[in-house]
């Protein structure tokens, strides 16, 4: 119930934000908004004001904006009130809006988790990997790691980071142990691993894993502003570098992208680890959606732009029967990809060993 919960509340949040921004724009220009819908599907509820119906329909994975004159079949009569009556740039700034304000809600979101307390792994040793030089040397489970080579360490990423980074042939780490402080010689090991773009690099390791403990990290407004808007920056570069590392090949497609069903997974065990958790998962979902939508990809925002782009280098529209065309065979690739998305949430969280245990009346 939890995991159902958290999930419809963070995709309605999400869905809310990027409609909102192409409505409030269209709003702004002039442009009538028909229906403002909160899922897909046989309206369950709804209200008209101004001339807008806000509804909920039966569906609640997505949602849409109807605007009026959104197609020649509505009968354009050539009012401003027309979305297509209106410029290029006007058009293009109503479809941005929304992948625009799913970023800011990402930003928001995580540079409020920066000043409330950011959640991070201490440099406390939590497991070591036997025959890596960390116990070889002595290293023992519960020391808590206070430099490394001279260098102030206050939490795993520091580490890991130091560690990485190392290119000497010994590594000195001074660490506490049972209240008391000491220092231990380490020579590290040199190996190749696979990247999460599926690329080999070169690192310096140790064998050394964190423990469960965590601290809440704050801090200052513009501190954390900055680390919001970094945040944002690198998400939507590792998301599009791994992207372009699973359509090369060098990631498996399948292990690059997650579902409905896994975000629903996900989603439950975040809010069961705490507010800041999902707080975290909502913000990367919502960099995630904008991310994805600008992809020029027939059917996604992305798309539409793409349409308007060559509208305005070819000095007019694509004809409507290209477009739909185009659009119909790129919703049909959706449909595909998302076939095969749940088909591998299914795999991956074990659905289908769990339906086919109920199915033989297994507990």
């Amino acid at each position: 119930m939890i995991s159902l919960l958290s999930f419809v509340a963070v995709l309605s949040i999400l869905v809310i934000v990027h409609e909102f921004g192409h409505f409030i724009i269209a709003k702004r220009m002039g442009v009538r908004v028909e229906k403002f819908s909160v899922g897909f599907g046989p309206e369950i509820f709804g209200v008209t004001r101004n001339g807008t119906r806000y509804l909920v329909s039966l569906v609640p994975l997505g949602g849409y904006v109807k605007l009026s004159g959104e197609t020649e079949a509505d009968g354009l009569k050539g009012e401003k009130t027309e979305y297509l009556s209106r410029s290029v740039g006007e058009r293009a700034r109503i479809i941005f809006a929304g992948p625009l304000l799913n970023y800011i809600l990402a930003f928001l979101i995580f540079s409020f988790v920066f000043m409330v307390g950011n959640p991070s792994y201490t440099a406390k040793v939590g497991k070591l990997m036997p025959g890596y030089p960390a116990e070889t040397a002595g290293l023992m489970i519960g020391d808590k790691i206070l430099k490394i080579n001279n260098q102030d360490v206050k939490y795993w990423d520091d580490v890991t980071k130091i560690v990485h980074s190392n290119k000497s042939e010994e590594m000195r780490l001074a660490i506490e142990r049972a209240g008391a402080n000491s220092e231990i010689i380490i020579k590290p090991r040199s190996e190749d691993i696979k990247t999460i773009f599926g690329s080999k690099k070169n690192v310096s390791l140790i064998g050394i894993m964190p423990s469960e403990e965590i601290v809440y990290v704050k801090y200052g407004a513009i501190e954390a502003f900055y680390m919001g808007f970094k945040k944002i920056i690198d998400l939507t570069y590792i998301t599009y570098r791994a992207l372009w590392a699973s359509l090369t090949g060098a990631i498996p497609f399948k292990e690059s992208i997650t579902g409905p069903i896994g975000i629903f997974y996900i989603t439950g065990q975040a809010a069961k680890m705490g507010i800041v958790y999902l707080l975290q998962l909502m913000a990367v979902l919502s960099a995630s959606l904008a991310i994805f939508n600008i992809l020029p990809v027939p059917v996604l925002d992305g798309g539409h732009l793409l349409f308007l782009a060559i509208e305005k280098i070819r000095k007019k529209p694509v004809s409507m029967k290209v477009q739909e065309g185009i659009t119909q065979a790129g919703l049909g690739l959706l449909i595909l990809l998302m076939v095969f998305v749940f088909y591998n949430d299914f795999t991956r969280f074990g659905i289908f060993e769990k339906i086919s245990g109920l199915w033989k009346g297994k507990p």
